[in-house]
């Protein structure tokens, strides 16, 4: 049993930054990889970085839109993965989630409710 909280979404000026945190509770060593996503208004949702949980590595990953902009990182002390955005743009504005592979590799099954990042120009 895994939950998962978002939070630091608002709204913020082109050109600007946010940080996101993802607050994990309940059986967290079960999880291998934490991700974010996000979804804009008629869009699929897409990912946008994850980074390893469990095994002893912190490997990252990060989708094109992001790279060189966005950082993952995690605290395992606080059972707590962030998102640093910076640079953010108008295209950036969706609704993010954190979401966790839980107890198996390649699937991600237990997903926060989201929060709201808007950039506006």
């Amino acid at each position: 049993q895994v939950q998962l909280v978002e939070s630091g979404g608002g709204l913020v000026q082109a050109g600007g930054s946010l940080r996101l945190s993802c607050a994990a509770s309940g059986r967290t060593f079960t999880i291998y990889y934490m991700g974010w996503f996000r979804q804009a208004p008629g869009k699929e949702r897409e990912f946008v970085s994850a980074i390893r949980w469990s095994g002893g590595s912190s490997s990252t990953y990060y989708a094109d839109s992001a790279k060189g902009r966005f950082t993952i990182s995690r605290d395992g002390a606080k059972d707590t993965v962030y998102l640093q955005m910076n640079s953010l743009k108008p295209e950036d504005t969706a609704v993010y989630y954190c979401a966790a592979q839980v107890g198996h590799l390649g699937k991600y099954d237990v997903w926060g409710q989201g929060t709201q990042v808007t950039v506006s120009s």
